[in-house]
């Protein structure tokens, strides 16, 4: 008999900004954003995420962002991201699919900001797995 996989825990959004998948099992955080994108947002999906008992810090994530039309996040917004609200540890891998340049530069700033070596931009999300997959 074929094992059912892993078990994913998925985590919608009450305003449909975000939602999140946990893979457990793989130790992975599936992250999708919506059309609109504020700082209070991401902080809305920090908080859900940090609380949630299958969550772990260490956990890599993949966020995709190819539905972003509205990414409203000024200068001050990313130093508070990177410095104050991601939850991840910097041991984390990180990836981020965009489709659009102004989506790729605000993943770019987070990895600067963090000072993230770990962190990759891609086109889809076939290839973050690709290299999520790839960890030790």
């Amino acid at each position: 008999m074929a094992s059912p996989g892993p078990k994913l825990v998925s985590v919608p959004d009450k305003a449909n900004r975000t939602e999140f998948d946990i893979d457990a099992e793989k130790r992975i955080v599936f992250a999708r954003f919506a059309k609109k994108v504020t700082v209070i947002d991401i902080r809305h999906y920090v908080e859900r995420l940090r609380t949630h008992p299958e969550f772990d810090p260490d956990f890599s994530e993949i966020v995709d962002l190819r539905d972003v039309e509205d990414l409203d996040l000024k200068a001050p917004d990313f130093l508070k991201l990177a410095d104050e609200v991601d939850c991840f540890s910097r041991n984390s891998w990180r990836a981020f699919v965009v489709h659009d340049s102004a989506q790729n530069h605000a993943a770019r700033m987070h990895k600067i900001l963090r000072l993230a070596t770990n962190m990759r931009i891609f086109s889809s999300v076939e290839e973050a797995k690709a290299w999520i997959e790839t960890r030790s």
